[in-house]
């Protein structure tokens, strides 16, 4: 068994960072802190391809500056450095992301406890943000929900605690079924049904009342017209993971399945767009 975990740790823009991530966790590594520098990424021992990961940064720096350095943590040191780097998110000054091992000083309204995985699904990457945001302006009582690309079911779990009556939630990755599973009994979550794979190889009976979707440009531009058909009249598509200029490459996509523009909301130059179906 190993003793110790790889860290690396890599400064780069916020444009790059979600999208290294993204790669990087492809090559082996599996939990993910962001900071305002980049991010660190860490995995047990040596379980990485380490000529991958070169392959990829090579890549993305030519877009951008981009460094990176590895180092070693002794295993019995990995809760306690893993602890001091998460910290938790207050969305609004209504709702806490934390952590089992914090214990905040202040009760709010919402309190979502979300195991530290990736950090783009923990509140600390500004699209999760943005989503938990414009979800807690949505009426989502009795409401049936679908959460496109949940990685760690953070937005399912708040859409269960603003009362919706079901959440089907899915993602490509099979580290999302654990710790999805993991976040909705953390949160004692009984309406959401977990499930692997994209919505073109599922299928769900009946429409939903709301969509939401936090994942990146492309992949929305492609699921856009597979969104639209379950969504009900007058039902609510929400987006993010895409930067402010994309808005209008969405919004033209979306108005020819009959979704018009509600609402959108920006935050560092990321975006939310929330659509209704007409």
């Amino acid at each position: 068994m190993n003793s110790y975990y790889t860290r690396l740790t890599v400064v780069c823009s916020p444009e790059l960072s979600e999208l290294l991530i993204a790669e990087i966790a492809e090559a082996g590594f599996d939990s993910f802190l962001e900071n305002d520098k980049g991010f660190e990424a860490y995995v047990e021992g040596e379980g990485y391809d380490k000529s991958a990961i070169r392959v990829i940064l090579d890549k993305y720096a030519a877009m951008g500056p981009v460094t990176f350095q590895y180092d070693k943590i002794e295993k019995e040191n990995w809760n306690e450095q893993w602890e001091k780097n998460y910290e938790p998110i207050v969305v609004d000054e209504r709702c806490i992301i934390r952590a089992e091992f914090h214990h905040p000083e202040k009760q709010y309204p919402i309190e979502l406890v979300i195991t530290p995985k990736m950090s783009f699904g923990t509140g600390h990457h500004q699209t999760t943000y943005l989503m938990v945001r414009a979800q807690m302006k949505m009426d989502h009582r009795n409401k049936r929900v679908m959460d496109a690309g949940c990685g760690t079911a953070i937005l399912s779990v708040l859409a269960s605690k603003l009362g919706a009556s079901e959440v089907e939630a899915f993602d490509i990755d099979e580290w999302s079924v654990g710790n999805s599973q993991d976040n909705i009994a953390l949160n004692h979550c009984k309406n959401i049904h977990h499930h692997l794979g994209k919505l073109s190889e599922l299928s769900f009976e009946g429409k939903f009342d709301i969509i939401l979707a936090n994942i990146n440009k492309n992949v929305l531009l492609e699921e856009i017209p597979l969104y639209a058909p379950y969504l009900r009249s007058g039902g609510e598509l929400l987006l993010s993971g895409f930067f402010t200029e994309d808005i209008s490459d969405l919004e033209a996509v979306a108005s020819r399945y009959g979704l018009a523009r509600q609402a959108q909301d920006e935050r560092e130059n990321w975006a939310s767009l929330l659509l209704q179906k007409i």
